[in-house]
């Protein structure tokens, strides 16, 4: 583990210190199949949470919070409405906003929604998977994507051929550093290895378990809990700590389920446990951090 390897676990416990002592107020516009799963998660890692996504109030909730979530994976028009206010008027307020672009790539739609936030609102980060990361690279015609093709996204899932594997590693780390250089943003690519950019340097997380892929709303829960370090953190320094804890939450999670021979629905609230008590001497002892070394 090299030095600015070491110097990224620490910031990460102070940045998991400061969550907890702040407690981000964190408004999510999210998923209502994983909306009560987000709020516990956001809890349990020391914020708090707010589901505000009326119209009509959503700027007066934006106005108070600490961060702001924004979540496409099922969308009303109530919510697009809400999300477009939310955004411009967070960017308005400096309010740190992260995007979740669930399915982008899918429906004509949600590439839209997805391209005018990014384009006209002050995006802070962007948590996804690497087939919704590869789709935003190619919308916005990202050199490093041109020979790919064109058909990325399969839903909410990752597409077979974009999981990040030791292969591909580095490949899908020049993608991730070039889109968060080109948008001005930290972008976190999440999957059986996380890759964490802000378009200077380049991080992996190790972390995990294969059963988080296995209940509905681990991305989402993610999502809401990188909007709830950003509340009290920089956004690259919180995206990666916010990697880490879900990544050592599902390690710790998933040892439980197979000792106890049990299944996805203790996975789910295990999950949740240890987030809530996720501290600095797990994080020390499990966190599976490395920087990627990039030749440009």
């Amino acid at each position: 583990m090299s030095n600015n390897d070491n110097k990224i676990i620490k910031d990460s416990i102070i940045a998991l210190k400061n969550v907890k002592e702040k407690i981000p107020l964190t408004n999510c516009i999210t998923n209502y199949v994983t909306i009560n799963d987000c709020a516990n998660a956001v809890l349990a890692i020391g914020g708090s949470p707010m589901m505000a996504d009326d119209p009509e109030e959503i700027e007066d909730f934006v106005e108070i919070a600490d961060t702001l979530v924004i979540n496409i994976g099922k969308m009303s028009k109530s919510q697009i409405e809400a999300m477009l206010l939310g955004a411009d008027y967070g960017t308005k307020t400096n309010t740190p906003i992260v995007l979740d672009p669930v399915g982008v790539g899918v429906t004509n739609l949600r590439n839209k929604i997805v391209l005018k936030l990014i384009k006209e609102s002050n995006i802070s980060a962007v948590r996804g998977n690497m087939s919704e990361i590869k789709t935003i690279a190619q919308l916005i015609d990202l050199d490093e994507v041109k020979s790919l093709n064109k058909s990325l996204s399969k839903g909410v899932d990752v597409s077979e051929g974009d999981e990040t594997t030791k292969e591909n590693l580095k490949s899908n780390a020049k993608i991730i550093k070039a889109l968060a250089k080109e948008i001005d943003t930290v972008i976190i690519a999440s999957g059986a290895i996380d890759i964490i950019s802000d378009g200077k340097t380049v991080f992996a997380c190790e972390n995990g378990d294969s059963l988080m892929p296995k209940i509905t709303g681990s991305g989402c829960m993610l999502s809401s809990i990188v909007g709830t370090f950003c509340g009290a953190n920089d956004p690259f320094i919180g995206g990666i700590a916010a990697t880490i804890a879900m990544g050592v939450a599902g390690e710790e999670a998933g040892k439980i389920v197979r000792e106890e021979k049990t299944g996805t629905g203790t996975f789910r609230s295990k999950l949740i446990d240890y987030l809530y008590n996720m501290d600095e001497k797990l994080l020390l002892k499990e966190t599976k951090l490395y920087e990627i070394k990039l030749i440009n």
